[in-house]
């Protein structure tokens, strides 16, 4: 690992301005001296929005840095070590793990102005900065005749950072892959404030940073590979009486050799919820809804893999339905798409799960959850992508009125089907502090020892996003 360029070290400290830190945060006072004022808030008022994510309350930071390049990171992370406190790497913040919610009072990064976009086309590539929302990667390949795959839920305000920090996937993931699949290099910042650029050649090192949610460097820049666009896509819709019937279709579809971009699922309860919220016209009688796009260069292949997706959705007792246009094909995706908001509309908070099971026991998985949410008293809804696995039961709270130790109960009891099932606590969403508790069942005590030494060879003092991730 060889640090990129040391032109990036700090330098020489700018003429001190005005700081409008307190007077007793030295942190932020110092970080005014070196950045400037517009790089550094200080104000509570200001501190007070960066202590949560999508899921999860932290601490009020001591100060927040926008930084606009790489060099700016590098200052902060050097200040922040000096002063022996914390850093917290933030983007969007859209994330549904707490991974961006800091446990300790320090300092937090966020990476909204770091939006540097570059478009490559002869070598299909794109070069981002971590502030970059997701679709605009796609946005601006798309002249181009390129595309970039990767297209979480959140993909208009989710960054690129944020997405390599989770490694997120999306709709599209089950038939090309998810966010690490469409990294080339990465630059990051380490605990020590040096800079570095590795690939994915020996030791995979930007796939240790791929997943790790800020825990062993600050991703900056990424290289990310981008790919012309399939040229036809047909999508349909099918009903079941219930979820474990459209968990047998899908199992049996992908076993019949049919391989769709795009598998996604929803219970009744969410198909409610959207259908409440948009007026689309979906079917909320029916026990769950499945969304299957495929696509392909070739239209006789496109139309035979549909026809397979079809007759396994039949032969589980599903209707069917073509979508005819591409506008109706985007009202069906727009459906899926607004799940977070519609189930905001039925409780103020939800604890979002994330768990990835073995395909052959997506019906006894997805019907067990569904008893779960029956017997514990709370709104249970499911949805996510189901072609590999990938399940988001949603538990549904008030606190001001539900218990915030039987939601965590229940979380606990939903991770526990997945581990008993052979599958694992996150596909996409990460572990944050979320799904921390449950590390110790579903990760061994050698491989938990192996991670840690991981950790601690590349922060040694644990001061990247402690608190998350390892028990």
């Amino acid at each position: 690992m060889i640090p990129r360029k040391t032109a990036l070290s700090p330098g020489s400290p700018a003429p001190k301005p005005r700081s409008n830190a307190a007077p007793d945060n030295a942190l932020a006072a110092e970080l005014t001296r070196l950045l400037g004022p517009k790089k550094v808030l200080s104000a509570l008022s200001e501190r007070l929005s960066y202590r949560y994510d999508a899921i999860q309350f932290g601490e009020t930071p001591l100060a927040v840095v926008l930084p606009e390049s790489t060099a700016d990171v590098v200052t902060a992370v050097q200040t922040a070590r000096a002063a022996g406190v914390p850093i917290v790497g933030r983007g969007a913040a859209s994330g549904l793990s707490g991974g961006a919610a800091p446990m300790q009072p320090g300092l937090v990064i966020s990476f909204t102005r770091m939006t540097r976009l570059e478009v490559f086309p002869e070598r299909r590539e794109a070069r981002a900065q971590a502030g970059v929302v997701t679709l605009s990667v796609t946005e601006m390949a798309r002249p181009y005749g390129l595309l970039y795959p990767p297209d979480p839920a959140s993909f208009r305000t989710s960054t690129i950072g944020g997405n390599l920090g989770e490694n997120a996937g999306g709709p599209m993931c089950f038939k090309y892959g998810v966010t690490g699949d469409y990294v080339k290099s990465l630059e990051f910042v380490d605990a020590e404030g040096e800079v570095y650029e590795v690939g994915r050649g020996a030791y995979d090192l930007a796939g240790l940073l791929i997943g790790s949610e800020g825990t062993l460097g600050l991703i900056t820049e990424a290289t990310l590979r981008l790919t012309p666009p399939p040229k036809f896509t047909r999508t349909l819709m099918a009903s079941f009486a219930e979820v474990g019937a459209c968990a047998e279709a899908v199992s049996a579809a992908i076993a019949a050799g049919a391989v769709p971009s795009k598998l996604e699922f929803m219970d009744q309860a969410c198909t409610r919820a959207v259908e409440d919220y948009l007026h689309l016209g979906l079917p909320v009688d029916a026990g769950a809804v499945l969304l299957v796009d495929t696509d392909g260069d070739d239209l006789d292949t496109v139309e035979e893999e549909r026809a397979l997706v079809e007759a396994a959705c039949v032969e589980a007792g599903g209707t069917v339905r073509r979508a005819s246009s591409d506008a109706e094909s985007a009202a069906l995706w727009q459906a899926r798409r607004s799940v977070s908001p519609a189930l905001g509309r039925i409780r103020p908070q939800r604890m979002n799960e994330d768990i990835v099971v073995p395909r052959s026991v997506l019906p006894d998985v997805v019907r067990e959850i569904r008893a779960l949410g029956d017997a514990s008293g709370f709104p249970v809804v499911q949805f996510g992508h189901i072609g590999d696995g990938n399940l988001h039961p949603n538990i549904l709270f008030d606190p001001r009125r539900e218990s915030a130790d039987a939601v965590h109960e229940l979380a606990h009891q939903i991770a526990a089907v997945a581990i008993r099932h052979g599958g694992v606590l996150s596909g996409e969403h990460g572990i944050g502090t979320m799904k921390r508790p449950f590390m110790r069942e579903a990760v061994d005590p050698v491989t938990l020892d192996v991670l840690w030494n991981v950790k601690r060879a590349l922060d040694p003092a644990e001061r990247l996003n402690p608190g998350k991730v390892l028990p």
